[in-house]
């Protein structure tokens, strides 16, 4: 095991209880291991690229928060996992921080010289021009761009494209990686493996297929759309929607006049805004609504035909902020709070 001197700000998963492993951990609170520490075996495990904590925590059912580790460190020979025998938990963090940090991390790590085209090893694209873009395929490596009407793409492994420019776009197909925009009326593509696609833009959508990913999207009359397994999309848009057809996977939105539609198996799909709906017609799919909303749900035989569909309001025909599923008798049931 190799020992680390300084103490190291790194990102940890846990369940919805903010558990891990059975553990149950509370922000705010240090806590030590008595015991050998050994990496995948024992003492406290976090990872130092926000994107890694995917492959051990996947975002359609998990929390996230920084933590500070320290005494007796080893590390993971194949991604960025640190073992400890002493760990804080800081603080939690949404998706769209989460994202920003694995983008950071990258940032951090790439080489100096930049230039608008660039195929390098952990090395950087950059581009601010008007109706343009800035292209990078190199491993560990990222594509920034701000410019107007304008495009970041990158292809690279543990890389990101990163764009804040009007009516353009970010896309991203790299393992473990990255796409983030944040202008208006502008997209976030991601389709890569245990990765993100975030957009904050008006009038734009994020889209993410990868394995245990998330599409995160806040604009006004936008969509966040993930079909990954393990995977979730999140949308909090006036006018929007979220769409995930993953399996053990989740659709969130708490956008006024919207819809949160899922189709993945063993899956939930859920709406805060008003005048919005919720949509699961996946095997043993859940939903919820706030009251005045709606919550659609069918039963599936084992061949996947449909036995039952029912749409009811929540205040009216189900409480408002409970998990229903439908049973084989065609009949709302309320499930446990998950």
């Amino acid at each position: 095991m190799d020992t680390e001197e300084q103490p190291i700000i790194a990102i940890k998963g846990f369940d919805e209880n903010l558990r891990c492993r059975d553990y149950q951990f509370e922000v705010g609170k240090t806590y030590t291991h008595e015991g050998p520490v050994k990496v995948c075996s024992s003492g406290f495990h976090a990872v130092e690229y926000a994107l890694d904590v995917f492959s051990y925590y996947p975002p359609s059912d998990s929390r996230y928060c920084i933590v500070e580790q320290a005494d007796q460190m080893g590390r993971h020979a194949d991604d960025t996992k640190i073992v400890s025998a002493s760990i804080t938990i800081q603080a939690e963090i949404k998706m769209p921080q989460l994202v920003q940090r694995g983008v950071d991390w990258i940032m951090s790590r790439i080489e100096s010289t930049k230039t608008q085209t660039n195929t390098g090893y952990q090395s950087a694209a950059t581009n601010t021009g008007f109706r343009s873009a800035a292209t990078n395929t190199g491993d560990q490596s990222a594509a920034t761009n701000t410019g107007f009407r304008s495009a970041a793409t990158n292809t690279g492994f543990r890389s990101a494209a990163t764009n804040t420019g009007f009516r353009s776009a970010a896309t991203n197909t790299g393992f473990r990686s990255a796409a983030t925009n944040t202008g208006d009326q502008s997209a976030a593509t991601n389709t890569g493996d245990q990765s993100a696609a975030t957009n904050t833009g008006d009038q734009s959508a994020a889209t993410n297929t990868g394995f245990r990913s998330a599409a995160t999207n806040t604009g006004f009359r936008s969509a966040a759309t993930n079909t990954g397994f393990r995977s979730a999309a999140t949308n909090t848009g006036y006018q929007s929607a979220a769409t995930n057809t993953g399996y053990q996977s989740a659709a969130t939105n708490t956008g006024y006049q919207s819809a949160a539609t899922n189709t993945g198996d063993r899956s939930a799909a859920t709406v805060d805004g008003k005048h919005s709906v919720a949509i699961n017609i996946g095997f043993y799919g859940r939903a919820k609504a706030a009251k005045g909303c709606a919550v659609v749900l069918v039963n599936r035989a084992n061949d996947g035909s449909i036995r039952h569909i029912r749409s009811g309001i929540a205040g009216v025909d189900v409480i408002p902020g409970t998990w229903y599923t439908l049973s084989d008798e065609g009949e709302f049931e309320e499930v446990p709070n998950v």
